[in-house]
């Protein structure tokens, strides 16, 4: 399945304690580069999430943003020591009896005691976050590669019907070329017709010239391998990850097509590979944005 490297992907996970939003947006790159900007609290994860995301992605520059809300930061629950709290009445009660004094202890000062109320923040649990992070990836990841698999589809029709389009600039100049031979003696022979007048043609020296000629301008060899590479990038076109292999399949086309047009001395021929090297060209293109 072909896929472009150009898309864009977005998730968020969590719940109303956290929650994590991911988006990530791909153009094309000769590599795999991804560059995260996210919270310094979630800069610890960022190996697990460039683990995950190669599972999703092989070619592409890919930049991913991630926003981490937290409304359990800040909160602080208190701690009750019940032990110390009954250690502290028990004490002030001893008092009041020995010296007779009142024993006027409210809950209200019982609790301003030392250590009777401990303030702690509460726990981050580090495990439920990167689990809420690598979820929000993932789905993200997965939107990001529905986008690319969309365009690579339309960028393999594309490419089919150029490929089509190259195959009848093909059959062109094949049934061209033996015109071209045949149009050639026959100037020739006009030409030397109008040089020796009534002069006697040596047939064997005139037929030397025309096999020369057409061992010179045939490109029979060129259009069977141009043939031979439409139906390879037909196969690639099949395949995952197939950018690279697609890209040298048409250097080797657009090598074809110029030794085919360095050949041609016929007009109507070198418009065909002209024209084949414009298709090639514009394949070249789109195949830039194929992973």
């Amino acid at each position: 399945m072909v896929k472009s490297m150009t898309g864009f992907g977005r998730c968020e996970a969590g719940d109303e304690k956290r929650k994590i939003t991911v988006e990530m947006k791909a153009v094309n790159h000769r590599y795999c580069e991804l560059t995260m900007k996210m919270p310094k609290r979630l800069n610890i994860f960022e190996a697990s999430v460039r683990t995950k995301l190669k599972t999703y992605i092989n070619r592409g520059k890919v930049d991913i943003f991630v926003t981490y809300t937290d409304n359990t930061e800040g909160q602080i629950s208190l701690i009750y020591n019940r032990d110390l709290a009954a250690e502290y009445i028990k004490r002030c009660a001893q008092i009041s009896e020995e010296f007779g004094i009142e024993n006027d202890l409210r809950t209200s000062t019982v609790a301003r005691m030392p250590d009777v109320l401990v303030p702690e923040e509460a726990e981050t649990d580090d495990s439920k976050i990167e689990e809420l992070l690598l979820e929000a990836v993932a789905g993200a990841a997965e939107g990001l590669v529905a986008t690319r698999t969309a365009e690579g589809e339309r960028l393999k029709a594309d490419i089919l019907a150029k490929l089509d389009g190259m195959l009848v600039y093909v059959d062109e100049i094949e049934q061209r070329m033996p015109q071209v031979v045949k149009e050639y003696r026959e100037r020739i022979i006009e030409k030397v017709k109008e040089l020796l007048g009534d002069t006697k043609l040596d047939d064997s020296a005139l037929a030397t010239e025309i096999v020369l000629y057409s061992d010179r301008i045939c490109v029979d060899e060129e259009m069977v391998r141009l043939r031979a590479h439409i139906a390879h990038m037909r196969d690639c076109l099949e395949e995952e990850n197939c950018g690279r292999k697609l890209d040298f399949i048409a250097q080797e086309m657009n090598r074809e097509a110029n030794t085919t047009l360095s050949k041609c001395g016929d007009l109507k021929a070198a418009d065909c590979a002209i024209n084949l090297k414009t298709e090639i060209e514009k394949i070249r293109e789109q195949i830039q944005n194929i992973e």
